[in-house]
């Protein structure tokens, strides 16, 4: 017996989807988007009628809150802090990896 690891491919979707595509494409509810978006998580641009407009990379993103929140149980507003803090984390990391030592400095490994 097989089981798949990830989802069906599907086509390669547009840059911009609006709410529901995104939702649809996410396989999950618009609701969930719609208060990712007010809590600061998910970034998405309002057209001039008020419509929500998500870009492709927040797919990522809301991989990583789903993730986040099955692993570790944290509620949504939870999820905007330690998001923010795991995106300072990583930018702390490669700032550090491009600091090269000089020569002469002991490792502390």
């Amino acid at each position: 017996m097989r089981y798949a690891l990830v989802r069906p491919a599907r086509p390669v979707p547009p840059v911009r989807f609006d709410l529901e595509t995104f939702a649809r494409a996410a396989w999950v509810h618009p609701e969930l988007v719609r208060r990712l978006v007010v809590l600061g998580i998910l970034d998405a641009e309002r057209d001039a009628s008020g419509a929500l407009w998500l870009a492709r990379d927040q797919f990522a993103v809301l991989a990583r809150v789903q993730r986040l929140r099955a692993d570790f149980s944290l509620n949504y507003a939870a999820l905007g802090l330690v998001c923010d803090l795991l995106d300072r984390i990583a930018a702390l990391e490669a700032a550090q990896r491009r600091v090269r030592p000089r020569p002469g400095d002991r490792s502390w490994t």
